[in-house]
């Protein structure tokens, strides 16, 4: 008789960003798996106003993305992610958002193969397009504010005795203790995933977000254009996104930058000027300032990476054995041989939130496969 060994799994993850926490959350659910869970993390869920973690800034919406139509398995992520926010409406934590994305030129095909991932897709009709635009799209949507959506995933986790270690982690030798000869290992570091030894991934690089974040009651609708060559040259990116609110209601993210490899977290307040200015033209109602109130000014850096994101799974050998990895820190673990399993989940730029369900999906899938 075959005895199955039906004891929990050790379970870290590295990073406590929304991917990270979106698989503990999963992982914690799993019907067919137990799981003992630990996040290890420099930051934490309620480290909301530090700029070393991407999570806290991000717009945290879903609009178009080109990746989606190009990478089959990032659109079905996106699609999965879109129903799980899509049904999460009623709790008050996403916001159903009406939408109208206005662009210089017409849209090819190609360009609109999420007309049929969103809800009330249409094309708009040239009376419904402001100049200087000549094409425009309405779509239903949704956001969420990390401000109350990542301590929310904190709390549920914490529900679930999943343990939080606050950790500045420079090489994977510090986790293997915590992750044990039969734990895994899931890698949601983000940019930090650039200089821990024993990943090292140079294919990384950052995309410099500015924002401003203003109360608004009257602007309950999704607005964006859609970047032409001119503005991506310049690394501008316009957006109106409404967020629902618990704590502070009717709160709006105007946007934004897109700056490739730009790793400046200072504000800028002539962009935040052009930012304000950009989006009052497509929402005249920002100018009025009975109506308008600056609550802040926000910069993140949007963790990208060459190729697109990196979803899979490593058998990391013990010691390191890389050109340089006599240099790394000291460790009681450092000449023990050994293997560790690593599950790889970073390296998605500005679409975070809206693959965040599908990707802990793929992420559980390899997981449960590694398990046999």
């Amino acid at each position: 008789m075959t005895i199955v060994d039906q004891s929990p799994k050790q379970l870290v993850v590295l990073g406590a960003g929304v991917i990270g926490l979106t698989i503990a959350y999963l992982a914690t659910a799993d019907p067919d798996h137990s799981f003992r869970v630990t996040i290890v993390a420099r930051d934490m869920p309620e480290d909301m106003d530090s700029q070393a973690w991407a999570s806290p800034f991000a717009g945290a919406n879903w609009a178009p993305m080109p990746m989606g139509g190009i990478d089959p398995r990032v659109r079905r992520q996106e699609q999965v992610t879109f129903e799980k926010f899509w049904d999460m409406i009623p709790t008050g934590l996403v916001k159903k958002l009406p939408s109208r994305v206005y662009s210089r030129s017409a849209a090819g095909a190609s360009e609109l193969w999420w007309s049929d991932l969103v809800r009330e897709f249409r094309i708009l009709v040239p009376g419904e397009i402001p100049e200087p635009y000549v094409a425009g799209v309405a779509f239903c949507t949704f956001s969420v504010n990390p401000q109350e959506y990542i301590p929310w995933l904190s709390s549920e986790l914490r529900a679930r005795n999943v343990g939080f270690v606050r950790k500045h982690v420079r090489t994977l030798e510090e986790l293997r203790p915590l992750v044990g000869v039969d734990g895994i290992l899931v890698n949601a570091s983000s940019l930090g995933s650039r200089s821990i030894i024993g990943v090292e991934d140079t294919k990384l690089f950052p995309i410099r977000g500015q924002s401003v974040l203003v109360q608004s009651p009257q602007l309950q609708e999704f607005l964006a254009v859609k970047p032409d060559d001119k503005a991506m040259s310049a690394g501008a990116d316009t957006y109106i996104i409404p967020r629902p609110g618990r704590s502070l209601v009717d709160t709006v993210l105007l946007g934004g930058t897109f700056e490739v490899r730009n790793w400046d977290t200072s504000i800028d307040m002539n962009v935040a000027r052009a930012i304000f200015e950009r989006c009052s033209e497509l929402a005249p109602i920002l100018r009025n300032s009975d109506q308008t109130k600056v609550l802040a000014h926000n910069v993140g850096l949007r963790p990208a990476r060459e190729g697109g994101p990196r979803v899979e799974a490593e058998i990391v050998q013990f010691p390191l054995r890389g050109e340089n990895d006599h240099l790394a820190p000291w460790s009681t673990t450092s000449l023990k041989e050994g293997e560790m399993r690593v599950v790889h989940a970073y390296g998605f730029g500005g679409a975070g939130y809206q693959t965040s369900w599908g990707v802990a999906e793929d992420v559980m899938a390899i997981i449960k496969g590694m398990q046999g």
